[in-house]
């Protein structure tokens, strides 16, 4: 396994030590992975220490998903993970960014019942 692999296995599954770890031995934290994605994209969204610390490293937070065009702030907004919208919007995500079918994160938010986030982005 290629250490992009890695990298991106261990934030889908939400291990802080060893993104942490990889970061640490200089691992581009914007490498894609063999499915074309980054960490970012592929992370736990609901793991705000994980958001946090990859964002820290310089993650591109404004990466669209090759197949969907969401960004992490789609996912995140998707999903009503209202901690992790907060981090990504406190590291430049934009809250207008459109996927492929022309929504923005607050639409995907609104779609998916999470009035929290509705609420929250709604003010940007």
């Amino acid at each position: 396994m290629h250490v992009e692999d890695e990298l991106t296995k261990a934030a889908a599954t939400g291990n802080t030590c060893t993104v942490q770890l990889l970061l640490s031995k200089g691992v581009n934290v914007n490498s894609v992975n063999k499915f074309g994605r980054t960490p970012i994209q592929v992370m736990m969204m609901g793991n705000t220490t994980l958001a946090h610390l990859l964002l820290k490293y310089g993650a591109d937070p404004h990466l669209p998903d090759p197949g969907t065009g969401s960004t992490p702030l789609h996912d995140a907004a998707r999903t009503g993970f209202i901690d992790t919208v907060r981090i990504l919007i406190r590291f430049n995500a934009d809250p207008n960014a459109t996927d492929n079918n022309n929504l923005r994160p607050v639409d995907v938010a609104r779609q998916n019942g999470h009035a929290d986030v509705v609420e929250f982005l709604s003010r940007f």
